[in-house]
């Protein structure tokens, strides 16, 4: 059980070996969290929710059944899903997909993530590329990253623009959707061949 104060909001956290961050909060999501202001009437998805702390405090202003969490593993939903309920955010919905692969909620304000480091760039760019499908337009990815470039550069490709803000050893990056299509013509969907 970890016990920390996050954004002002004193939570319990149940937890287990083999989850991501188990001893206490990661540092980068402390950082992300720092850069982002819920509002009461936001949509929030947490990708990629591990224990849930994202999206928890997400649920501490914006309405409960307007935050998502999401996780590729079940031992993180189950400790989310848990964490919802005891921490007074009852009513977010926890799910267990592959990314976006088996959920089809948008119409977000909001998506945060802290994708794992230790994967190629497969699952953030299946992060980024969906993700910006499910904003609406003048909604916002935060990701927080130890990497930059890769990031900067798909980010804005993607949404034409990012900010990005270096908190300690982690870079936090803000994107905005502007229009409903990618920035990027080279990232547009391939011609189909001609016979």
């Amino acid at each position: 059980m970890i016990v920390e104060t996050v954004c002002g909001h004193e939570l319990r956290l149940w937890t287990e070996p083999g989850l991501f961050a188990q001893r206490g909060v990661d540092a980068g999501t402390l950082a992300m969290l720092s850069c982002v202001t819920f509002q009461p009437d936001d949509k929030v998805l947490d990708l990629g929710c591990g224990y849930g702390v994202v999206g928890i405090v997400a649920a501490k202003t914006a309405r409960p059944q307007d935050v998502f969490l999401v996780d590729i593993d079940p031992l993180a939903v189950n400790a989310a899903a848990r964490n919802v309920e005891s921490n007074g955010a009852a009513g977010a919905t926890v799910a267990l997909s592959d990314g976006f692969r088996d959920f089809h909620e948008s119409g977000f304000t909001k998506i945060l993530s802290n994708p794992p480091f230790h994967a190629d760039f497969a699952v953030p760019k299946h992060f980024i590329e969906k993700g910006f499908n499910r904003l609406v337009v003048g909604g916002a990815m935060f990701m927080v990253t130890k990497r930059e470039l890769w990031y900067r550069k798909k980010l804005e490709a993607i949404f034409g623009g990012v900010r990005v803000r270096q908190i300690g050893d982690y870079f936090v990056f803000e994107a905005i959707k502007k229009t409903s299509q990618y920035a990027n013509a080279t990232t547009k969907p391939p011609r189909r061949a001609s016979r």
